[in-house]
């Protein structure tokens, strides 16, 4: 299993969370993500926070990124959505890079509806409007209606000419007893058509050599 040095330091979790997402207390939630991100090798997989800070991956994660970004050189804690909005980052890699960033900044506007408006969830918005490229219409929630109405936002990475068609999936701990299970989520990418897992697969064995 590899993390990166991805471990999100516990004064960066939610303020009114009392159990940190490492403490022993959610030893059962987090064996249970970490199983999950095993079984999905060879695809990605992420443990996030609710500000998609990254605080687990899978071994491909972090192979499937470094084929498009040097990670090594990127200051932690990572973070997923400055990592696509990033004109260094996965940005220029993206065949549909505009459509996605629509919709994780309507996806971002749209959780924090249901909780307690927080600085760091404004914080997170303002970065994510301030890079090149994105609109602030985007932001509105009446730009919804123009967003994708499928129940996940496709993802194509370029790579040799050829474009590798992802979705992803995001699970939620059902029934959680903490606001910090609460506020866990685990984001698996799945390839969208038979020629990409074929591409992926290859992909990440050149990655190993």
């Amino acid at each position: 299993m590899s993390t990166l040095d991805l471990n999100q330091p516990v004064s960066n979790a939610p303020m009114y969370s009392e159990t940190a997402w490492n403490a022993q207390e959610m030893s059962l939630v987090t064996d249970a993500a970490r199983r999950v991100l095993q079984l999905h090798e060879p695809f990605p997989a992420i443990v996030m926070d609710r500000y998609w800070n990254v605080l687990m991956t899978n071994r491909a994660a972090p192979d499937f990124f470094n084929c498009f970004v040097d990670m090594a050189e990127r200051a932690g804690p990572r973070n997923i959505l400055h990592l696509i909005f990033d004109p260094r980052g996965l940005r220029p890699h993206m065949a549909n890079w505009e459509a996605v960033a629509r919709s994780l900044i309507q996806c971002v506007q749209r959780e924090s509806v249901g909780h307690v408006v927080d600085l760091q969830t404004q914080q997170l918005l303002d970065a994510l409007l301030s890079y090149p490229g994105v609109r602030p219409e985007w932001r509105s929630q009446g730009m919804a209606g123009s967003a994708s109405t499928l129940p996940m936002v496709p993802m194509g990475f370029i790579n040799n000419g050829a474009v590798l068609n992802y979705f992803s999936l995001i699970t939620t701990v059902g029934t959680p007893l903490t606001v910090a299970a609460q506020e866990l989520r685990i984001e698996c990418m799945f390839p969208a058509d038979d020629e990409t897992e074929a591409r992926h697969i290859a992909l990440l064995d050149a990655a190993c050599e």
